[in-house]
């Protein structure tokens, strides 16, 4: 089984300092890149946090201060890496909920505008997997290619692995289409307002905070009734793109 491409899609996958797209950095990242023509393009950047990289986090994917010293920043790499991926098709394994929302913010630290990606059709591998078979990516190449993982957590070999996982779902799920339209449509985000899932559409399409003690109620009131929450949150280390969905709401409410 092979996708059905209209346009390129890319599947991307990142080693990172952390988990927090709001305060976290990228210290390697891999993309496959597959053209309507099914010829494939691999590229890896190993790059500088300007930060210190946890011990838990070098553990994980093998990546040291001292490997990536000598190497530029993400800013240096940004324009080439957005230029890779512009208007294509994203995929990853975990791409919605944590490659995405973090490269975005380092995309906004690099002053690279951002606003497409919002709309971008996303294939998340796990949430197929998880829809049809939760376990995690070493399980999932093993259950449908009968392969084990042996270097996982480098961001190339993950990278290339849910790409041969989603080709086998395809083979195996009749139910599944070959195509982006349907995979995107299976996998999406849930009226996600922003990349992280903090701020999502509510039944009346007005934007709604998603956790915390305001979860499930609408920015806009929540904005006018608590009145410091605009402040904290501007404070802390949520991410760049969801302090910009807040603040678009509150300068609705100034301007209204």
């Amino acid at each position: 089984m092979k996708l059905n491409l209209n346009k390129a899609i890319c599947f991307f996958d990142l080693e990172t300092t952390g988990t927090n797209p709001g305060k976290d950095r990228i210290v390697e990242i891999a993309i496959l890149k597959l053209d309507v023509n099914d010829q494939k393009t691999e590229m890896v950047w190993r790059i500088n946090p300007e930060c210190p990289i946890p011990t838990e986090a070098s553990s994980i994917h093998g990546i040291t201060d001292e490997m990536v010293k000598d190497q530029p920043n993400f800013k240096f790499y940004s324009k080439e890496i957005y230029q890779f991926i512009k208007g294509c098709d994203l995929a990853g394994y975990n791409v919605d909920k944590f490659d995405l929302p973090l490269l975005v913010e380092e995309f906004i630290r690099s002053d690279i505008d951002v606003s497409s990606f919002i709309k971008v059709k996303t294939v998340d591998v796990q949430t197929i997997f998880f829809k049809k078979e939760p376990r995690d990516l070493t399980s999932a190449l093993k259950f449908y290619c009968n392969k084990d993982h042996g270097n996982a957590h480098t961001a190339l070999d993950d990278t290339i692995a849910t790409y041969e996982v989603l080709l086998s779902q395809l083979d195996k799920y009749e139910d599944l289409e070959p195509n982006v339209d349907f995979l995107s449509t299976l996998t999406m985000r849930n009226k996600n307002l922003d990349f992280a899932g903090r701020i999502i559409e509510d039944n009346d399409g007005d934007a709604a905070f998603n956790f915390g003690k305001h979860n499930g109620k609408k920015v806009k009131e929540v904005l006018m009734e608590d009145k410091g929450y605009y402040s904290w949150m501007m404070s802390k280390d949520f991410p760049e793109y969801t302090k910009k969905i807040v603040t678009q709401v509150k300068l609705g409410l100034t301007n209204s």
